[in-house]
C-alpha cells in the first residue's frame, strides 16, 4: 500500500562553508602567495593585526565550536580570559634589529637591461640629436636584446636623417653585452665575433649562409659546400656555440623576481633530517585587542554585535587555517623524507618511484589534501632546492620485478652520455640494451623522450669528428 508519511533521519554529508574553502585555499598557497593572501586580509578585516614575533609560543586561536552550537552564541569574555592579554608592545623590548631583519633588505636591486645601456650611453662621447636617437633605439629592445623597430621606422618617428640613425646604431652596439641592439641572429653573432677579434673568413661564412645546416647537425653538407674539411667546419662550430644569441639573459626586467623562497627547509644533523617550515615571510597574525574590547560592551546595537561576531569569526578562522597548513605541510613532508631517504642521502640516483595514493595512505588523508599541500611548493635539502612534486616520481618495471623511477633513468641517462666514446655516440638503441643489462627494461621511444626533456641531442648531432 503507497502513502504518504514523514519520517526523521540523521546523516553525514560534507558541507562546502566558507570555513573549509578558505582552509583549501590557504593550504595550496605558496609562502610568497600566502604572504600576499593574509597582506590582503589584514587590509579587509578590522579584528585582525601584525603580531611582533617575540620567540613565545603562538598563541591559542579560539576551539572548533561543536556540530550544531552557533557562534554568534561564544562567550568571548571566557575566550579572550584564555586567549592571554599580554601587552603586544611588550615583544619589542630586547629585540636585536639586525637579526630581524632580513638580508633581501641589504642586496641592492640588479640593473636592467635598459639601465646598463643608458649608463654606456651617458658615458659615451655621443651628443644631441645622435644620443637622443640612442635613447630611443634603447627604448625599443626586446627583453632579448634585439632591436624591435626598423631604421626607416626610426628616422619617421623622430624625423632624422637615416645616417644618424645608422651612426647611433653603431654606437649602441658596441655597448656591452656584446651582440646587443642586432635586428636578427645573424647579425647578432657577427657582432660578437668582431668583439672577439679578427674573425675567422669560415666562420663567418657559416654564420651568414648556413646556419640552418648548422643547427640541424648537418655538417657534412656544410664542408661539402665550402669545399673544406669536417674537422675545420666543427671548430668553426665550436665557437659559434660559444656565442650568446641571447645578449640580455643576463640582466631582468622591471620587477621581475628571480628567486625561489622554499616552504620547508631539511637540515641534516647527524643522521636525521630535521624539518623547518619556512614561514618567515607570512606575517604573524592576531586578535586586534581594540576590536575584541568592542564584544564586552553591553550597549553595542545587535546588528553591531553580529557584525563584529561574524569578523572575529573569520579572524580566528583564517588563523586556524594557517596553522593547519603548517601542521600538514610538516607531516606530508615528515613522509616524503621516510619514503625518500635514499635520495636525500646519496643522490638522484636512488629516487624511489612513489604516487600520491602512498602518502595519502600513509598519512590517512586524501590524495586531494596531499596534493594541494605540496603544490606550488619547495623544499631545500642538502643537494638543492627541489619542488614537492620532484619527489613524486612515476617508475618502469624492471625484469626482477622491482620498479626504477623516471628521476633515477634520467641520471644514468646523463651518465652514459657522459662516458661515451664522441666520436662513436651512443644511439637510442644502444642505450636501451646498455639499461637492459642493468636490469632496467625501458623502450628506445621513452629514451628518445627523456633525452629530449634533458636537452641531449641525437647521436648525430653529438658525434665528433
Amino acid at each position: 500500500m503507497i502513502g504518504y508519511g514523514l519520517k526523521l533521519e540523521q546523516t553525514q554529508k560534507l558541507v562546502m562553508t566558507p570555513e573549509l574553502r578558505q582552509a583549501i585555499t590557504v593550504l595550496q598557497l605558496s609562502s610568497l602567495e600566502l604572504s600576499q593572501y593574509v597582506e590582503q586580509e589584514l587590509l579587509e578585516n578590522p579584528f585582525l593585526e601584525m603580531r611582533e614575533d617575540s620567540g613565545e609560543q603562538p598563541e591559542e586561536t579560539a576551539s572548533e565550536p561543536a556540530a550544531g552550537e552557533k557562534e554568534p552564541e561564544t562567550d568571548w569574555e571566557a575566550y579572550f580570559a584564555d586567549y592571554g592579554d599580554s601587552d603586544p608592545d611588550s615583544s619589542r623590548v630586547n629585540r636585536d634589529p639586525v637579526r630581524d631583519t632580513g638580508y633581501e633588505n641589504f642586496v641592492s636591486r640588479a640593473p636592467t637591461l635598459a639601465e646598463h645601456l643608458l649608463l654606456q650611453l651617458d658615458m659615451s662621447s655621443c651628443r644631441g640629436t645622435v644620443k637622443r636617437i640612442g635613447a630611443y633605439l634603447i627604448g625599443n629592445l626586446d627583453e632579448h636584446g634585439y632591436l624591435c623597430c626598423a631604421v626607416e621606422e626610426v628616422c619617421a618617428s623622430l624625423h632624422v636623417e637615416e645616417a644618424q640613425v645608422r651612426q647611433a646604431l653603431s654606437i649602441v652596439q658596441g655597448f656591452d653585452p656584446a651582440g646587443v641592439g642586432a635586428r636578427d641572429l645573424k647579425e647578432c653573432l657577427l657582432n660578437q665575433l668582431e668583439q672577439l677579434g679578427p674573425a675567422d673568413p669560415l666562420v663567418r661564412r657559416i654564420i651568414q649562409n648556413h646556419l640552418e645546416d648548422l643547427a640541424g647537425g648537418k655538417l657534412n653538407r656544410i664542408a661539402r659546400r665550402l669545399a673544406v674539411t669536417v674537422q675545420e667546419v666543427q671548430k668553426a662550430a665550436d665557437l659559434i656555440k660559444k656565442l650568446n644569441p641571447k645578449p640580455a639573459c643576463n640582466f631582468s626586467s622591471a620587477g621581475e623576481t628571480r628567486y625561489i623562497v622554499p616552504d620547508v627547509v631539511l637540515e641534516k644533523t647527524g643522521g636525521d633530517y630535521v624539518i623547518i617550515i619556512n614561514d618567515a615571510a607570512t606575517p604573524r597574525l592576531t586578535i586586534s585587542r581594540s576590536y575584541r574590547s568592542l564584544l564586552g560592551r553591553s550597549s553595542e546595537d545587535p546588528q553591531t554585535r553580529r557584525y563584529l561576531e561574524s569578523r572575529l569569526n573569520a579572524a580566528s578562522w583564517l588563523i586556524r587555517s594557517i596553522e593547519q597548513r603548517k601542521v600538514t605541510l610538516y607531516r606530508v613532508t615528515e613522509c616524503l623524507v621516510e619514503l625518500q631517504r635514499d635520495f636525500l642521502d646519496y643522490g638522484v640516483r636512488y629516487l624511489k618511484p612513489l604516487n600520491l595514493r602512498k602518502v595519502a595512505g600513509n598519512l590517512g588523508l586524501h590524495e586531494s589534501t596531499v596534493s594541494r599541500a605540496t603544490a606550488n611548493k619547495y623544499v631545500q635539502t642538502p643537494l638543492g632546492v627541489f619542488e614537492m612534486k620532484y619527489f613524486f616520481s612515476p617508475g618502469l618495471n624492471n625484469s626482477d620485478g622491482t620498479v626504477t623511477s623516471a628521476g633515477s633513468i634520467k641520471c644514468r641517462l646523463q651518465e652514459f652520455v657522459a662516458a661515451e666514446d664522441q666520436k662513436d655516440p651512443l644511439k637510442d638503441q644502444r642505450l636501451v640494451e646498455m639499461f637492459l643489462r642493468q636490469g632496467i627494461k625501458v623502450s628506445r621511444r621513452t629514451i628518445a623522450k627523456y633525452r629530449d626533456e634533458l636537452g641531449i641531442p641525437a647521436a648525430a648531432r653529438r658525434k665528433r669528428y
